[in-house]
């Protein structure tokens, strides 16, 4: 017995590892952008980003474990029983109930190890995690400057950067700095002869000093010039300095905070046990769930026993459905407690309960007979049905001619390419589900959230989910694909009978061709509407407010050439400014040309022009004022921007598709607005898709190489593939955010990376 023990041990530990590993690493990915921000910022050191990364998994790890065990111990059983194990096992008078043992040590193994996460482990990496983001972000000044757009984080102050040079002292070129401040608040004339309008200073070059300790930036002018209005339309001050200094003082970083009762310790949570049902949430589900460990094993181990012909794939789905529903019943047992319907001890153990009876059923009735096989049932019942409905006028059966067998080569590798995509897709989009389901909770509850609309926003999400997973699900398939045929020999014969492992894998490359193609067309017709509907409805499950599209309170916007508008008020409907302020430049060298103020504008539709009533103009060279006029009505026709174009939508990049977001990248640009990350998004409209091929591409050659490891070995390399693939994607992303490499470059350079790897590595292929 303690070698059947070790054997089934070693069986599922095998599977337990792959299962918790494709777990978290579909998870990790949500946040792995996020963690490299800070290090490609400069603000976080290569040992803080490993760090973060650390402190990431004992969250993940305890609801990825459960599922883990779960898998590796359906994985591992119903490999034995398509291998005819079991049925030796009973033939020699062996209960299958004496399985119970070892699997019972191993998820109590794994018990307590979640345990010590739920328990210590997450709430120590939560704690640490945002000690050191919070440590981050007041180290990383908040004033990181990107040109071409309005920075309005320094109080009091408006700066526009037309350049920005980087390197060991940061210079900025065409700088435009207004001082909105009131006008007692300022430097300079006297506060009685100062009017209410802003206080511009421009120049021609700015060499930029963070000051990280006193959370400013010191900045040194180079060939500037002050210009500020008087309280008389007739007073206005100009000064001109060769070199001057100016600070901009950065608002105080904002302090990040975790979920209430999340990063306490058990002792501190204990002591607030009487005063809080939250806190009795937490705790007793720190306890609860460790357990899911046992109970799920306990349903894992007739399942797997019984599921001969389903193979991993299905153990898989088996796995995610069974979690589904735990988790499903954890939430509902939470609300239960909030609701004051149950005790919270009750109600956060009542679903460990139900699963520990429904595995302790199962096990009860292990060795009666017709415990049949669950999937070749299900299987031989879908053949009947397509027998049925295909047998009216069929052929009659004919050995296939050899110029046919090219085509039933490909039909046979697409059929199980295509099986094994599907399944690791659904797999990936529903424990995305249950994760996202766990995730809002609290917010569904606390706002009062009916299930049905949940239920509706996870729809809606689905199509996003799977436009993201599908080319790790191409990655996966093909290495199981062929993964399988290699193990079993079938390539070995398809090589005796001339037809190479580069003809073997044309359909597959066609395929995943088309599939790229088809996620294009996904995300072009379909995806962005899904997106827009789901944001809408997630904003309403985390009582958020309904979000305003049309923001006309940008009250700095350039306008086309190099003229600058500044409003206090803007009427949409009626077409009207009040307190307009236009600023017009010269751009070699950057100095202002001319400065319109007036009390209001209005737009006239005839004219194609703003008609500005009771103001000013004036001429301005260097500090010389060249042209002064006083008017109570005057159209500019200069002024040509229609009232449209101060509304400016506010999008996501994944609410529009690749039309939509070049039009909308376009009329930010214009505006001043930063467009930098929109650009990097809009060549990633083809660059994400485009990857599914490079996916099939890379993994072939690394399939056929897995000689007799089999399709599970081609699992374990797809995940240091797709690892290798989503930290340089990430990487390169926030590298182009900060606008270090050109967008084409920052969305690209992924692609192109692995596209030479695939070429390379199908070279060296021996076929």
């Amino acid at each position: 017995m303690r070698i059947l023990s070790r054997y089934v041990l070693i069986e599922c530990m095998r599977g337990t590892i792959l299962g918790i590993i494709l777990f978290t690493f579909v998870l990790f990915l949500r946040n792995i952008g996020k963690l490299f921000e800070p290090m490609v910022r400069g603000s976080a050191s290569l040992g803080d980003v490993a760090y973060l990364f650390l402190l990431v998994l004992p969250p993940a790890l305890t609801f990825t474990i459960p599922l883990g065990v779960l898998v590796g111990v359906m994985i591992g059983l119903s490999r034995m029983a398509s291998d005819g194990e079991i049925t030796a096992m009973r033939a020699n008078g062996i209960s299958a109930r004496l399985l119970l043992r070892p699997v019972l040590l191993f998820a109590g193994l794994a018990t307590a190890f979640t345990g010590l996460g739920t328990t210590y482990l997450t709430p120590v990496a939560i704690e640490e995690t945002y000690r050191i983001l919070n440590r981050l972000v007041a180290d990383q000044l908040t004033a990181e400057i990107q040109p071409r757009i309005f920075e309005e984080q320094f109080p009091g102050m408006i700066l526009y950067v037309g350049d920005v040079v980087p390197g060991p002292l940061v210079v900025w070129r065409n700088v435009f700095i207004a001082d909105i401040r009131p006008p007692e608040e300022r430097e300079g004339p006297e506060p009685q002869q100062r009017g209410d309008g802003p206080r511009i200073t421009v120049a021609r070059e700015t060499i930029a000093v963070p000051d990280i300790l006193q959370n400013r930036i010191q900045l040194a002018l180079v060939d500037g010039t002050t210009h500020e209005p008087g309280q008389q339309p007739n007073e206005y001050f100009n000064t001109a300095f060769p070199r001057g200094d100016q600070v901009l003082e950065a608002r105080p970083p904002q302090e990040l905070r975790a979920k209430a009762f999340s990063e306490m310790r058990m002792g501190d949570l204990a002591r607030e046990l009487d005063a809080s049902v939250e806190a009795r949430i937490e705790w007793h589900q720190r306890l609860a769930l460790p357990f899911a460990c046992i109970l799920l094993c306990l349903l894992g181990l007739p399942l797997g026993v019984s599921t001969r012909r389903g193979g991993k794939s299905a153990a898989v789905v088996i796995t995610v459905a069974l979690a589904f529903l735990y988790y499903v019943g954890l939430v509902s047992a939470v609300g239960l407690a909030r609701q004051g319907t149950l005790p919270t001890a009750l109600a956060m153990w009542m679903p460990n309960a139900v699963f520990g009876l429904g595995g302790l059923f199962l096990i009860l009735r292990l060795e009666r007979s017709g415990d049949g096989d669950w999937m070749a049932s299900l299987q031989y019942r879908w053949k009947g049905l397509l027998a049925r409905i295909t047998r009216r006028g069929a052929k009659p059966f004919a050995l296939p001619q050899l110029h046919f067998l090219p085509q039933l080569i490909d039909t046979a590798i697409l059929n199980s390419f295509f099986f094994y995509f599907g399944t690791f897709l659904l797999t990936f989009v529903l424990m995305t589900h249950v994760y996202t389901f766990f995730e809002l909770l609290s917010s569904m509850i606390r706002n009062q959230i009916p299930m049905s609309r949940m239920l509706t926003y996870l729809l809606f999400l689905t199509p996003k989910l799977i436009y993201d997973a599908a080319p790790m699900s191409v990655l996966v398939a093909v290495l199981v694909t062929f993964g399988v045929m290699t193990k079993q020999n079938e390539v070995t014969a398809y090589r005796a009978c001339g037809v190479s492992v580069l003809r073997l894998s044309v359909p597959v490359m066609i395929a995943s061709l088309m599939l790229s193609f088809s996620l294009f067309l996904f995300d072009h017709y379909y995806v962005p509407e899904a997106n827009r509907v789901q944001d809408a409805i997630r904003n309403e499950i985390k009582g958020r407010p309904a979000q305003t599209y049309l923001n006309p309170g940008k009250q700095w916007i350039r306008g086309e050439g190099d003229r600058i508008y500044y409003y206090k008020y803007f009427d949409s409907d009626r077409g009207q400014m009040a307190d307009l302020s236009v600023y017009e430049f010269d751009a070699n060298p950057f100095r202002l040309r001319r400065h319109l103020r007036a009390e209001s504008a209005t737009w006239d539709a005839a004219l194609k022009a703003w008609v500005l009533r009771n103001g000013w103009t004036r001429g301005i060279s260097g500090i010389t004022e060249t042209d002064f006029q006083q008017f109570e009505l005057m159209p500019i026709r200069e002024l040509s921007e229609p009232p449209s174009y101060f509304l400016k939508e506010v999008k996501q990049d994944k609410q529009m598709n690749y039309q939509e977001l070049s039009a909308y990248i376009q009329e930010l640009s214009q505006s001043g607005f930063d467009t930098v990350r929109l650009q990097i998004q809009l060549h990633k409209k083809f660059a994400v898709p485009l990857f599914a091929f490079i996916m099939a591409m890379i993994s072939i050659p690394f399939a056929f190489m897995g000689g007799n490891r089999g399709a599970m070995a081609g699992v374990g390399v797809s995940f240091v593939i797709a690892i290798a693939y989503w930290v340089a994607n990430s990487l390169f992303e926030q590298i182009g955010n900060l606008n270090q490499l050109p967008a084409v470059a920052a969305a690209w350079a992924p692609d192109g990376l692995f596209l030479l790897a695939g070429a390379y590595f199908i070279t060296r292929l021996r076929s």
